[in-house]
């Protein structure tokens, strides 16, 4: 038979009683020969028998690699020479030398190995003459395909080329369009690539699958449609299908690929949103909120009955499906600006659930839709209400979110100008309903609102010029309730800070019972204003001890709990603080404890650097200026205001005006001409003069602020007169206990109806018999008979 074996002009017999190394050498030599063939024109007719024999099993199953590259790509030149009549008759031999040939193809894994310019060869030439549609002819072509595509999906990696992958199509995608039918597990082992977790894992593959599904959507189509009809509407799973488990990941994944193929197939999901098994519905809403959030998505605006379908989920019996709805209502909001409207009323709907969770993730929705992008709430005020009314829901843990997140839309946009009015709207009463909470006899509440004061409404991190004319805008803009809630929350601070202060003083005694019991009662005190109590004792009980073994720590907090430690001075100890209590996480209940009692004691709000900026900002309104304009203050209040707000906090924090600065601007306002100025000047003196007696400490001042004060007590208003005759009391009498006796005079010859201070003489009077009634007994007792 060789003898009769025609082989082509220099190329030697290949025989199965050759060695190794020969039948390579020979082999290249037929390979290079037929790869310089053209197509066959019946040129060829005597290498057949050649051909028949390169495919017997010896050389297909020879012992070496290079052995069966090279006969592969012999075999692949036939194809090509001899297409589209191959020589190969037996649909046998035909299926085993393509199985053989997909065998070859997974050399092509590696393109660093040194043969892979053959396999490169092999893999250009099956595609240029598409040789594998020879297999559609056989019983078993879906076979073939199946094992040629897992191979492909398999190989396929970062390493291969734009050319090898193209190629990879090339020959793949004729087996589809092309083909009378697709089998159910070919179109399963190319979809399963498409979804999680070979998404993601094999990425290659998986964008493999995605060009294969592109090119060819439209044969796909309807076995696509065939396989979700039996899923979805008949209900057969095929187990031995892969992607029988992903029914929903593929929908979502196809309409992200190539819309087009599900064009039959998404009308079919409104069935299963209706559903009574809850899975089911789930399972379609989770998917359906996926595909209509997505960024360019026009599911809704093709598919609107599914739309409606979909929101009225919204309402579904089941607790885990609303949920489910609701946490997808940030992404459409963000992505879809159509559904918008439609959302707010849904949303709207569930901010009053009787599920609290469901009540938690509305707001959650919101609220964190405002910190991605304001503009989907600035469009829709009806969101900032529902966020309002959920401030007064009966779970704290409903209202902390509702009030953290409108806090957050507060502190972030207030001076955006490119807030739309119904925003600047909501902004006059965001303010008053989160400082309204204080009046809540919920701890956790106060200590919340406490806290967004000094983080949201005025935050503490801003420059002292800008802090103030934050809280100088807050003060002057909050309604009366929430004016008393600022004043009670400074008040609450301040005791705080006065039991923590002794908390830490009794930490410097000599150990002993008696200090003992002394820390015990001022852990009893400080629990007060913490979350439950029981498990903070044990908490602040164990930071008593580690004060006590730790000198460093015992230091931070006292600059914490000292009155005149500056907003930059505190947040540093505060931090040194923290750092010692272990990781900062949700578990660590230890840390979370003393971080609220920092957060209730911390003065943080005012120093002397940001008392002063506030001092400048308060001149400027009482001198009509800009500022007004700017912090957005009425113009007919601005003034008075500051000053009520400068005197709220000499209450609280009065070491801070201690400063010769600050007390001349004092000074220079007692001189206003408007009269309502000098009371308030006079009552800030008399709080500082409490804290220490300014005659004391600042004697040049008061030898200022004495003429001032006479002055005012003889001939100013009752309300001036009030206010100079207290503050010389608690500042001057003491180092000068004669400093009444002018005043006394002069009031007694004012107490005349015919006088024009007569009025101012009677209050005088009255205070004066307040304040020093025993060294002017004798004179008042002869004024009250003689005068009043």
């Amino acid at each position: 038979m060789q003898e009769d074996m025609i082989y082509p002009a220099g190329c030697r017999p290949v025989t199965d009683d050759l060695g190794p190394d020969e039948l390579i050498r020979r082999l290249k030599t037929l390979a290079h020969t037929l790869q310089a063939m053209g197509q066959d024109e019946g040129m060829y007719q005597q290498y057949i028998p050649l051909t028949l024999h390169l495919a017997e099993d010896y050389f297909l199953k020879h012992i070496s690699k290079d052995v069966q590259l090279l006969i592969a790509c012999c075999i692949a030149d036939v194809l090509r020479v001899y297409a589209p009549d191959a020589p190969y008759k037996d649909p046998e031999q035909v299926k085993g030398i393509f199985m053989f040939l997909i065998k070859q193809l997974a050399g092509l894994k590696d393109p660093k190995d040194p043969a892979f310019k053959r396999y490169f060869y092999l893999l250009e030439n099956l595609a240029y003459v598409k040789s594998f549609n020879m297999c559609f002819e056989l019983e078993d072509c879906q076979e073939i395909f199946c094992k040629l595509f897992s191979l492909m999906f398999k190989i396929v990696n970062d390493e291969h080329s734009t050319k090898v992958k193209s190629f990879m199509l090339d020959i793949l995608c004729p087996l589809i369009c092309e083909s009378d039918m697709v089998a159910s597990e070919l179109l399963d082992i190319i979809l399963i690539n498409i979804v999680e977790p070979n998404k993601s894992q094999r990425r290659n593959a998986y964008s493999l699958a995605k060009d294969l599904i592109l090119k060819c959507s439209n044969t796909l189509e309807p076995y696509i449609q065939s396989f979700f009809n039996h899923v979805l509407i008949l209900g057969k799973n095929e187990k031995n299908l892969a992607i029988s488990t992903k029914t929903y990941d593929l929908i979502y994944e196809l309409n992200r690929i190539s819309p087009s193929v599900l064009l039959a197939v998404l009308p079919q999901l409104e069935c299963k949103l209706k559903s009574t098994v809850e899975q089911e519905r789930h399972g379609t809403v989770s998917l359906l909120a996926r595909m209509f959030s997505e960024r360019e998505s026009n599911l809704a605006k093709h598919h609107s009955v599914l739309w409606q379908a979909f929101l009225s989920r919204f309402n579904d019996i089941s607790v885990s499906i609303r949920i489910k709805c609701v946490q997808y209502a940030m992404h459409l909001l963000l992505n879809q600006p159509t559904l918008r409207q439609d959302l707010t009323e849904a949303l709207s709907l569930r901010s009053s659930d009787s599920d609290m969770n469901v009540r938690h993730e509305t707001v959650m929705a919101i609220v964190s839709t405002a910190k991605h992008d304001f503009e989907p709430i600035a469009d829709h005020e009806e969101l900032l209400l529902v966020v309002k009314q959920r401030m007064c829901d009966k779970k704290f843990k409903i209202r902390k979110e509702a009030t953290s997140g409108l806090a957050f839309i507060y502190k972030t946009y207030l001076n955006d100008p490119d807030v739309p009015q119904a925003t600047k709207k909501a902004f006059t009463w965001i303010k008053d309903k989160i400082l309204h909470g204080y009046y809540r006899t919920c701890v956790e509440d106060k200590s919340l609102v406490e806290r967004l004061v000094n983080t949201s409404l005025v935050p503490y991190q801003l420059p002292p010029e800008e802090r103030m004319k934050r809280l100088y805008h807050l003060y002057g803009t909050i309604d009366d309730y929430a004016k008393k809630s600022f004043m009670e929350i400074q008040k609450t601070q301040l005791l705080i800070r006065s039991h923590l202060k002794d908390f830490l003083d009794n930490h410097k005694k000599e150990d002993s019972p008696q200090r003992d019991r002394e820390i015990q009662a001022s852990i009893k005190l400080l629990t007060r204003y913490l979350p439950e109590s029981v498990k903070a004792a044990e908490f602040i009980g164990k930071f008593s001890q580690h004060l006590i073994k730790d000198s460093s720590l015992l230091s931070s907090m006292d600059t914490i709990a000292k009155q005149n430690s500056s907003t930059a001075e505190i947040s540093e100890a505060t931090n040194l603080v923290l750092r010692k209590l272990g990781q900062p996480v949700m578990t660590n209940l230890y840390y979370n404890t003393v971080k609220a009692l920092l957060e209730r004691a911390s003065s943080v709000m005012i120093d002397s650097q940001a008392l002063k900026a506030l001092f400048n900002h308060v001149e400027n309104c009482l001198s009509g200026g800009n500022m007004i304009e700017e912090l957005g203050l009425h113009p007919g209040t601005a003034g008075y205001r500051g000053l009520e707000l400068l005197n709220v906090l000499s209450n609280t924090f009065a070491c801070h005006f201690y400063h010769p600065d600050i007390l001349d601007k004092l000074l220079d306002l007692s001189h206003h001409d408007d009269e309502y100025i000098a009371p308030q000047v006079l009552t800030m003196l008399t709080t500082i003069g409490k804290y220490s007696a300014l005659g004391d400490s600042y004697p040049e001042f008061t030898e200022k602020l004495i003429p001032i004060c006479k002055k005012l007590a003889v001939s100013g208003t009752p309300k001036q007169a009030k206010g100079a005759i207290r503050c010389l009391y608690v500042n001057v009498y003491k180092s000068k206990n004669d400093i009444f006796d002018d005043i006394v005079e002069k009031t007694k010859m004012n107490l005349e109806p015919d006088s024009d201070h007569y009025e101012t003489a009677i209050v005088a009077l009255g205070h004066l018999a307040i304040n020093v009634a025993e060294k002017y007994n004798v004179h008042f007792k002869n004024m009250i008979s003689r005068k009043i």
